[in-house]
């Protein structure tokens, strides 16, 4: 079992804490306590220079979230902090205790974590789940491990053959069915139910909530923190284009440029650039000009006595949001979150009949594996193979 936390914390910990504080904009304040007992000074050292060489604000945060469980575990399971460069044999353990079979287990209590590291990561508040971990997590601390390892100057194990065939097999064995980020994608049908909800066109939460939604899913279902972290300035108010590419005479419809800057799979200096027209460009422009806003955050808090804030809403808030709309609604908050103006971009866009290197041109997706998924989902109900037998 792990120590309780003391009254007054060491001298070094108290140091650590300092410097973790640099990190005050990205990570919270339990989060930093919490850390400074787990982790080294080395290991503050390296989350400061990251922090300084502009990684993005998601990415530090996971990344210093996962080093301190990778910290918490080596302690619980071979009594010290973690050693760089890690050995192939810790390497292979991590594994081990974190992929496993519950059938073998129950067959062999020494399959899987053992019961002393488990306990010891309960009573930190760092193990929640029962039985193995999601494969998808076990993946990104191994990357996150070798991302450490890159950083400080030095080479770990995460290419060695024995490694990868380990994880193969464990991933194999292990039952955890894979869960979604949103149970239900939001597709367009979705998105018109939360658009209903937006009654009032003079009320400033509702223009606001309206545009958000439309903006989020019409750019190519962005990710929530590039939906809090959009500003004016990076939104070019473009000449209107026809309604229908095919015929020029058609009606002209409002066109903006947004410029996404740093995101999940780009840097700032990629200079990535998505567009949207029509109804999600009239919300934007109807919700700047209500709102007075002409320079900083484009989605703001809103107070109880309805005034806009100069602050941008927080990732969590777009959730939030999105949450509250499927509750007025009528649907299951529970079954829907952010993430679902993504996959439901990607599903609306299979349906249609949109080729998928258009759709991914908006998405930003890397992995055509990736997107090609969405896809797949959407046409396989509408083949003849799922209807062999009526």
């Amino acid at each position: 079992m792990s120590d309780p936390i003391p009254a007054r914390l060491p001298d070094r910990t108290l140091a650590r804490e300092c410097d973790l504080d640099a990190l005050a904009g990205l990570l919270p304040f339990d989060a930093r306590e919490r850390l400074a007992l787990l982790l080294t000074d080395e290991d503050a050292a390296t989350l400061k220079h990251l922090a300084r060489s502009g990684m993005g604000a998601n990415t530090l945060r996971a990344l210093a979230s996962d080093l301190g469980y990778l910290e918490a575990w080596c302690l619980a399971a071979i009594g010290h902090p973690l050693p760089w460069p890690a050995t192939e044999a810790l390497a292979l353990k991590f594994v081990a205790h974190h992929l496993w079979d519950p059938a073998e287990r129950e067959s062999d209590p020494r399959h899987g974590m053992p019961s002393a590291v488990e306990d010891d990561l309960r009573a930190r508040g760092l193990l929640r789940v029962a039985g193995p971990h999601a494969v998808s997590t076990v993946r990104r601390r191994l990357a996150h491990w070798s991302t450490l390892h890159r950083f400080r100057g030095v080479e770990g194990p995460f290419k060695a053959p024995r490694l990868r065939t380990a994880l193969s097999l464990a991933v194999r064995a292990n039952r955890r069915p894979r869960t979604r980020k949103s149970a239900r994608a939001v597709t367009a049908a979705v998105i018109e139910k939360l658009l209903a909800t937006c009654l009032y066109e003079h009320r400033l939460v509702d223009v606001r909530d309206r545009a958000l939604l439309l903006v989020a899913f019409a750019s190519g279902g962005r990710r929530r923190a590039e939906v809090a972290g959009l500003r004016v300035e990076d939104l070019v108010r473009d000449a209107p284009v026809p309604l229908d590419p095919a015929d020029p005479d058609s009606a002209k419809v409002s066109k903006i440029t947004i410029r996404l800057g740093r995101t999940k799979t780009t840097t700032a200096e990629d200079d990535a650039r998505v567009v949207v027209i029509g109804r999600a460009a009239t919300a934007l422009l109807d919700w700047l000009a209500l709102a007075k806003i002409e320079s900083g955050a484009v989605f703001r808090r809103i107070d109880r006595w309805g005034r806009v804030g100069s602050a941008a809403l927080d990732p969590q808030s777009v959730n939030a949001i999105l949450k509250a709309r499927c509750a007025r609604a009528g649907l299951d908050p529970v079954l829907f979150s952010a993430h679902g103006l993504r996959s439901g971009f990607m599903t609306e866009a299979g349906k249609q009949g949109v080729p998928l290197p258009e759709a991914m041109q908006l998405s930003q997706h890397r992995s055509v594996q990736q997107a090609a998924r969405y896809y797949n989902e959407a046409e396989i109900d509408k083949g003849k193979a799922v209807r062999l037998i009526g």
